[in-house]
């Protein structure tokens, strides 16, 4: 952590809501490390149910759930305790959604794999500076490889519409999709 952060203050409650379990237990056991009060959830519902009987101070919250958008829960935390500092995190980096994510009242907007050291950063950032850049940043390859991918989800994995939207040769969108994600 370095010098330019606030403290966490004096209620360290954390609600984390990601439905990936794995991540979801990694990261709670590195904020509780770095001094927060967690709790968990993995789901939307779960998420706006504890949000609602105890507000946090910080929330970290995946975009997307498989029982709705994280967003929800975001809106329920602002409603419940406006002074909450919330990020929230996707495998999605889109500008449109990271404009969505600010106006409802996130703090910060990160794209995964983001690592507790980033988030506690984005948590504890004054709201006069932004936080120190990451320190390991996805690449160009991988990023346009995401954007690829969240097309081709959002068109029902439909292999010509996909290369459609994207404006690209449906062969050569097929070759994309059969590569391992770059680094």
């Amino acid at each position: 952590m370095t010098a330019e952060h606030t403290e966490i203050g004096t209620d360290r409650t954390l609600l984390l809501v990601d439905d990936d379990e794995p991540f979801l237990r990694r990261l709670a056991k590195a904020m509780e490390k770095r001094g927060f009060e967690v709790e968990m959830a993995g789901s939307v519902a779960a998420g706006q149910a504890i949000a609602t009987a105890r507000p946090p101070a910080y929330a970290v919250c995946d975009l997307r759930l498989e029982d709705g958008n994280g967003l929800d829960v975001v809106e329920t935390i602002r409603e419940k305790r406006p002074d909450s500092r919330v990020v929230v995190l996707t495998g999605y980096g889109a500008i449109a959604t990271a404009v969505a994510a600010v106006k409802i009242g996130a703090t910060d907007y990160l794209s995964k794999p983001a690592d507790a050291t980033d988030i506690t950063n984005a948590l504890l950032a004054k709201d006069d500076e932004m936080p120190p850049p990451p320190d390991n940043p996805m690449s160009a390859d991988r990023v346009r490889w995401e954007h690829i991918q969240r097309v081709y989800e959002l068109c029902d994995r439909n292999v010509s519409e996909t290369a459609r939207r994207l404006n690209m040769h449906r062969r050569t969108l097929q070759r994309i999709l059969a590569k391992r994600s770059p680094r």
